[in-house]
């Protein structure tokens, strides 16, 4: 709506079924959110608990799978039943260490990282973070996640990391997820400039 901060969503009969308020950014913690929608005790229970938790209370059963490790189990409470609640422009900080391993480590909680998520519309709209620039925290992040698999590091940038790279960090935005919410459309099909399409049987 122009001359306004309100963007209003419409249905096909022209009913307004939906407001983003961009008048007002919050700022929030990942773990916060997680505890308001899970418990206030979620990050004091066991890895244990807190699956049975997921799959059991939080009836999340089908988006959990055998394998998940536990901060990814915490990730799909966060996926499922707290991102797609956050309409107005929301800040998501301090997520945990292992989602993003190219990030700083927070001076403040050395379980989290200095990032943000911009959520508005129940999505991400645009990362940002601070980049790891310790040749030995980043060398240990990656040798975690690579799983002891050698080949799967990036030598090269580490001894870039090792030879002084200066502090930085980044954004990106999501310019088709950021259309969507300005239009009011559902699926990002109608907004991408070349959708694909299934290839010709």
């Amino acid at each position: 709506m122009a001359g306004t901060l309100n963007i209003e969503h419409r249905n096909a009969q022209g009913e307004v079924y939906k407001v983003i308020d961009l008048s007002h950014w919050r700022r929030a913690r990942y773990k916060d959110l997680v505890r308001e929608k899970a418990g206030d005790d979620w990050f004091r229970v066991t890895p244990e608990e807190r699956r049975r938790r997921a799959v059991e209370d939080l009836k999340l059963s089908g988006d959990i799978a055998a394998a998940y490790e536990d901060f990814e189990v915490t990730g799909a409470v966060f996926e499922k039943l707290v991102e797609p609640t956050l309409i107005n422009p929301t800040f998501v900080t301090h997520l945990p260490k292992e989602l993003v391993p190219l990030a700083k480590i927070s001076a403040d909680d050395p379980t989290t990282v200095e990032v943000f998520e911009c959520c508005i519309n129940g999505q991400e709209i645009s990362p940002g973070y601070t980049e790891q620039n310790d040749p030995v925290a980043q060398r240990k992040a990656l040798e975690e996640q690579a799983g002891g698999e050698k080949q799967k590091l990036d030598e090269d940038f580490l001894v870039a990391l090792e030879h002084g790279m200066p502090p930085a960090g980044g954004i990106g935005i999501g310019i088709d997820r950021l259309c969507m919410m300005l239009l009011g459309q559902e699926s990002i099909r109608d907004v991408i400039l070349f959708p694909q399409l299934r290839p010709k049987e």
